[in-house]
């Protein structure tokens, strides 16, 4: 418990001071100098990176939770968001050059490369000064997660501002960042060059953490638990890009591309992959997670970002299970809308755990109308039980094995292993009365749907749409263009310097 209440400390801490050694030009070189002299600067440098990914302008909610699933239409906007041309109205719109659009994507895109400019300097730090950590294996480790941050960070700025992956006309060039200083401007470049860039650092990672990550000789439970751990560092692996974790971002990126038969393959490799004990290295999850009010399905995380406080601010936009009325100012939606989410598979709002379970139907607005609002990010504070805070409430999903799943039933090309598949992962879901799939093709139509419902509020549905050139999103009656797709690079020093 004492080692528990100092980690947390130590993160309170750190949320004041994880820029500063981000600063490292003129009389500041000699603080990032003292910053790496010892282990303990590289552990805080790797906590900061992480830190950054959870800002609110980075996954801890604008990619995950509100803005990019704005884009996907995800939110209900009202007449009066129309008449006020509210950011949710603009983004959904794909209105991006609208003033209320603007700020929502300079801050996502300032947040992107602040932490990719965090992780570079972690790097070029270890490679100066990588022999201050005595252990070649937990060097390996964050040489290796800092690779991966970098990649998971400018894999999105592909998926936001990028080009179609296929078949689209526009072509257009990207900053890859191996730069120290936020303020210096990084090299641009195509399409088949940049991807070259990520699959290498992606590479990277994974060769950095094999055999080394701690999940290759404890499992993900034990290394919840750090007391029983010499380096407490090395624990919590589902909180940080693990190597299963590396793997399964290598698997969505392969579906991005278009590259099928690899994402097919390491999706089924995770899926089958086993643990020091001999037992699957993760399973789905099913009502266990939810009937605890863990609402983020822990169980299944391959990786999240632990964010200490997302029950204070997430649900001050999303409500969640909370007794609070519905507005403008919330993001909630429809009954009818919670209904088409559904209709795909007839009679699951009986069992389905997720319709049953992920979303408050209690919600009203001011004219008593239902509003649902989803309970993902949201726990009871009187019920829950302080040692499971970090490691099963206070989370925001990056990585889960119901996206592996998904992603080897779309790129199956074996309808026997569809519908074992498919079976395995509506049984967690506690739906058993799903028709089988007549084809592939079928499959492959529904798992868009799936897509839809089952990463809610967690920024996936935008990039499903686009990496499929999708003419229509659900509850939106524009048809969609290219333009459409490719967020324009926000107005700052880096655009003037494209290629």
């Amino acid at each position: 418990m004492k080692r528990y209440i100092f980690l947390v400390l130590a993160v309170a801490m750190l949320a004041t001071s994880c820029d500063d050694w981000l600063d490292v030009r003129g009389e500041n070189i000699q603080k990032e100098k003292n910053q790496f002299e010892n282990y303990k600067g590289f552990r805080d440098a790797l906590t900061g990176c992480y830190m950054a990914m959870a800002d609110v302008d980075a996954y801890g909610q604008k990619l995950t939770m509100t803005t990019v699933e704005s884009m996907a239409n995800l939110w209900y906007c009202s007449s009066l968001d129309e008449q006020s041309e509210t950011e949710a109205y603009c983004l959904k719109m794909h209105l991006y050059d609208h003033d209320n659009a603007r700020p929502a994507i300079k801050a996502m895109y300032a947040k992107l490369f602040h932490t990719i400019t965090s992780a570079n300097v972690l790097l070029k730090n270890i490679q100066e000064r990588g022999g201050n950590i005595t252990s070649k294996q937990t060097r390996a480790v964050i040489e290796g997660e800092a690779y991966a941050i970098r990649a998971y960070c400018q894999f999105d700025v592909l998926r936001l501002f990028g080009q179609l992956p296929k078949g689209g006309s526009r072509q257009v060039s990207l900053p890859y960042s191996y730069n120290t200083a936020i303020d210096e401007v990084p090299a641009y470049y195509g399409f088949a060059d940049y991807v070259a860039h990520l699959k290498a650092d992606i590479a990277k990672a994974e060769e950095l953490l094999k055999d080394n990550d701690p999940i290759f000789s404890q499992t993900f439970t034990e290394l919840n638990n750090p007391w029983e751990n010499a380096d407490d560092f090395l624990c919590y692996r589902q909180s940080r890009l693990n190597y299963w974790a590396v793997r399964a971002l290598h698997a969505r990126m392969a579906l991005y591309l278009g590259e099928t038969q690899e994402a097919h393959d390491i999706a089924m490799e995770i899926i089958h992959a086993q643990g020091v004990d001999g037992t699957p290295v993760m399973s789905l999850s099913g009502i266990t997670d939810l009937q605890n009010g863990y609402n983020g399905l822990p169980s299944e995380c391959l990786f999240y970002l632990s964010k200490y406080n997302v029950n204070d601010y997430a649900n001050d936009l999303l409500i969640g299970g909370r007794n609070v009325q519905a507005s403008n100012s919330k993001y909630h939606i429809t009954a009818p809308m919670l209904n088409d989410l559904y209709a795909s598979i007839p009679g699951s709002m009986a069992s389905h755990n997720r319709y049953l379970c992920e979303w408050n139907r209690g919600t009203k607005n001011a004219f008593a109308e239902i509003c649902p609002t989803i309970k993902k990010y949201w726990y009871d504070e009187t019920k829950a039980i302080s040692s499971a805070l970090i490691t099963k409430h206070q989370i925001i999903p990056m990585l889960r094995m119901s996206e592996m799943y998904l992603i080897a039933i779309e790129c199956s090309q074996s309808l026997a292993e569809v519908q074992e598949l498919y079976m395995a992962y509506m049984t967690a879901c506690q739906f058993v009365l799903f028709t089988p799939f007549e084809s592939l093709k079928q499959a492959r139509a529904e798992m868009v749907n799936e897509y839809r419902r089952e990463f809610y509020a967690e920024g996936q549905m935008f990039y499903t749409y686009k990496r499929l050139a999708a003419t229509q999103m659900q509850w939106n009656s524009k048809t969609m263009t290219e333009d459409d797709y490719i967020v324009p690079l926000p107005s700052t020093e880096y655009v003037t310097t494209q290629k």
